[in-house]
């Protein structure tokens, strides 16, 4: 069984992951807020467990078995935070830090039942799916807002920063998951965009938060 310790490194391995599945040590350890020497230590540690695959001076990349360990440690969390807002009527912006903790709860029981008390969620408050109980996880092919164009209607479907800020931001301009968005126009300077949504006849969004914002229905708007 993973120490807490463990499982934080191997659910920052999957999250730090590229396309290719490798993560470097550096951007580990600045993940973490750890050392180098000290992300290093635990890699072997990891290594030893059959978890990770790891030579000096290479990228690490969790093995299949790590994969599904770290997989199933995000379903925990991202079940968690999505009991809290559907069942105990928490906001999106408070529930990060309690799924922190509840995720390293070892009992298979508590997490089946949660599951089957929202009937089996895909994903979590943020759009975020929740891996299986095998440890698949789904791609939800997602664009970002900013990558859309004036004249397109898409639905917010999920966000790429799930911060207690971005997410009190969002709370503050009214904008939540399922919100249908019309593009008005987008600025050349400087890229940012006036939609309009729901009460909002013309709101300005800067470029960074287009880039937080991931849109659906795309390619058929």
């Amino acid at each position: 069984m993973a120490s807490q310790t463990e499982e934080n490194y191997l659910k920052a391995l999957f999250n730090l992951a590229n396309s290719e599945g490798e993560i470097n040590i550096s951007d580990l350890a600045q993940q973490l807020e750890v050392s180098m020497p000290t992300a290093n230590s635990m890699v072997k540690n990891l290594q030893k467990r059959g978890l990770v695959d790891y030579e000096k001076y290479k990228p690490v990349k969790l093995t299949p078995v790590g994969r599904k360990e770290a997989a199933l440690i995000i379903r925990k969390h991202r079940l968690t935070e999505m009991f809290l807002v559907k069942k105990m009527g928490f906001g999106w912006e408070e529930v990060h830090e309690i799924a922190e903790q509840v995720e390293h709860i070892h009992s298979p029981k508590l997490f089946e039942r949660m599951d089957e008390m929202m009937g089996h969620p895909t994903i979590d408050p943020h759009g975020s799916p929740i891996p299986d109980r095998q440890g698949r996880i789904q791609n939800l092919q997602l664009k970002s807002l900013s990558e859309a164009k004036p004249g397109q209607e898409v639905i917010l479907s999920a966000l790429a920063d799930s911060s207690t800020d971005f997410l009190q931001y969002l709370n503050s301009r009214n904008l939540s998951l399922g919100t249908e968005l019309k593009i008005l126009s987008k600025e050349p300077f400087d890229q940012s965009m006036t939609v309009s949504y729901g009460d909002q006849v013309k709101e300005s969004l800067s470029q960074k938060v287009c880039e937080k914002l991931l849109i659906r229905n795309f390619d058929h708007a």
